[in-house]
């Protein structure tokens, strides 16, 4: 089954611009897109809690800045 869309030039322009190569067609690309976009394996319930106490950590000014870590290791 086919389906037609409208898009504004601009999409199309942007669109025509994330091809790969000449020749792949606008349904590779959108699925290409999609693909990078979703991920269908979710987070682990341990790895949402280590999100939420770095987090915490953060709010609560238990860490140091990016550029002393930088600084330390002569990047």
């Amino acid at each position: 089954m086919v389906t037609t869309i409208q898009l504004q030039p601009a999409t199309k322009s942007r669109l025509d611009d994330m091809k790969l190569h000449p020749r792949e067609t606008y349904d590779e690309t959108l699925n290409r897109l999609l693909d990078m976009a979703y991920d269908p394996e979710p987070l682990s319930e341990e790895t949402l809690q280590r999100i939420e106490e770095s987090i915490a950590d953060m709010r609560a000014g238990r860490g140091r800045p990016f550029e002393d870590y930088v600084r330390e290791r002569g990047l």
